[in-house]
């Protein structure tokens, strides 16, 4: 079964769940930082780690953040299909001995990314056109760990993507969000907030592009993890 981990109550799996209830996909979201429990690994056949506001390096701040991190590397020596969102994606590379920086590489809004040489032949970015539109809003960036390969770069951020292994995957950038998402993100700081129209826009002039790469890494992700034929 997919278990999807969210690490935070503003950072939800926006359109990965509606994909998933329409296609009738079976899968169980978890939150630790309510206190759930994370799954066994024995019924994890896939997972998915969302984003969130704070470090990965927070673990006085959110306690639950080192057991999450334990959890991801004692799923990724198993093999299990892991995709970690921005937040998600830094919890991987942290778990696997790697820095993740604050305040470096920062990017907020609708951004294209470039896929690298790996990236083109890489099974989570099968179909996806080059460069691609993503959504952005991190201020910490994630070193790669080692033997990682670098999958997707961008001008602003260098590490877009990378894969460890053969299925476990890390990006900074959000293909999860909706423009409810977007505008909720806005209202956390008097910045944002007046940037709210901007960066919705912004988003809906690339929307229907990138809801098909969001669609398309998931659908990719999915079948990987044979969930879908």
């Amino acid at each position: 079964m997919l278990h999807i981990i969210q690490n935070d109550p503003q950072v939800p799996p926006g359109n990965i769940t509606d994909r998933l209830e329409a296609g009738g996909l079976i899968h169980i979201v978890h939150h630790p930082y309510l206190g759930d429990p994370l799954p066994e690994l024995r019924d994890v056949t896939a997972l998915i780690v969302m984003g969130g506001a704070m470090s990965a390096n927070d673990d006085a701040g959110h306690p639950f953040l080192a057991e999450v991190k334990l959890f991801i590397k004692q799923a990724v020596r198993r093999d299990i299909p892991y995709l970690g969102i921005c937040l998600g994606g830094q919890l991987l590379a942290a778990a696997l001995g790697a820095e993740v920086a604050a305040n470096r590489w920062e990017e907020l809004g609708t951004m294209k990314v470039t896929l690298t040489a790996a990236g083109k032949d890489d099974p989570l970015f099968t179909g996806i056109v080059d460069p691609f539109p993503t959504f952005q809003w991190h201020h910490d960036s994630f070193d790669l760990p080692g033997g990682a390969t670098l999958l997707a770069t961008s001008p602003a951020c260098p590490h877009q993507a990378f894969r460890v292994g053969a299925h476990a995957w890390g990006t900074q950038f959000h293909p999860e969000v909706t423009e409810a998402i977007i505008r909720d993100w806005c209202a956390w700081d008097q910045a944002t907030q007046q940037r709210a129209e901007e960066l919705v826009q912004a988003f809906r002039s690339h929307e229907r592009d990138y809801c098909r790469v969001a669609e398309r890494l998931l659908d990719n992700f999915l079948t990987v993890a044979n969930l879908l034929p």
